[in-house]
This record gives structure tokens, sequence and C-alpha cells, in this order.
């Protein structure tokens, strides 16, 4: 007389039992970190000085520029 399903044998999904329970954990962890990998992203915005930064560094500004525009910044 069988009293115990462990979850090796009956199941609609690799056995039942464990097997099901941590498949549906690692899935439901799979969703969690696709859904809250681009809202980190949105999150962090660049500011004006960190754009200006950039194109300093590029060489789409001079210095003159880069000076004028970041006191224009802060003002």
């Amino acid at each position: 007389m069988h009293v115990f399903n462990w979850g090796w044998g009956h199941g609609p999904f690799w056995g039942g039992g464990i097997f099901m329970v941590i498949f549906w954990i690692c899935l439901i962890f799979l969703v969690v970190s696709f859904i809250r990998s681009p809202v980190k992203e949105r999150a962090k915005k660049e500011t004006a000085i960190d754009i200006l930064k950039k194109r300093y560094a590029t060489g789409d500004i001079t210095r003159k520029e880069f000076g004028q525009v970041k006191i224009d910044i802060q003002s």
C-alpha cells in the first residue's frame, strides 16, 4: 500500500511534486527578474552635467564651451 506520494512518478510535469515546486519557483524568479531590469534602467537617468561631460570627453565641445555651459547649468 502506497500511503505517501513524494512526487516521483505522477504529475503533469517532470514527475510532479518537488520538481513541480522547483519549476514554478524558477519560473517566477525569471519573470520577476525580467520585469525589474527595465525599471532599474529607467530610474537611472543622465543628468545635464553627465551629458556635458560626455560631450567634452568625446571632443564635441571645447574647454571654454564646457565651462560656459557648466556655469549656465549650475545657475
